[in-house]
């Protein structure tokens, strides 16, 4: 599997935990000129902004702390011209869905308000 196409996957299976868990996708793979929200989704009728990282192993680390401050600075900003360019009043939050998949394991780690602005 190419890291494009294990990036596609975990993507499919964050939006397939959130349905399960409950939330609306309202859209994936939103951008703003430079910057992309994997994933805006809503449930109790907060915005929820997810973003999605996929890894074949955690040797390095796990897959959520590749969101560094900067990356999250990125979602903040494109999460905003998101909000604004739709005049929602809705509170929004910000989550890291953290996948590790091989062949010999997938493990989904949601984690709900991960960071904030």
């Amino acid at each position: 599997m190419t890291q494009q196409e294990l990036g596609i996957y975990g993507e499919q299976l964050a939006q397939k935990h959130l349905l399960k868990e409950g939330y609306k996708i309202r859209t994936t793979n939103y951008r703003y000129v430079k910057y992309e929200i994997d994933i805006v989704a809503e449930k109790d009728d907060k915005i929820i902004v997810v973003e999605v990282k996929t890894r074949q192993t955690a040797e390095i680390g796990e897959p959520w702390m590749a969101v560094t401050r900067r990356k999250q600075r990125q979602i903040i900003t494109c999460a905003d011209h998101y909000i604004q360019s739709r005049d929602l009043p809705n509170e929004v939050r910000f989550d890291i869905i953290s996948i590790v998949h091989n062949n010999f394991r997938t493990d989904l780690q949601h984690i709900v308000d991960a960071f904030s602005t």
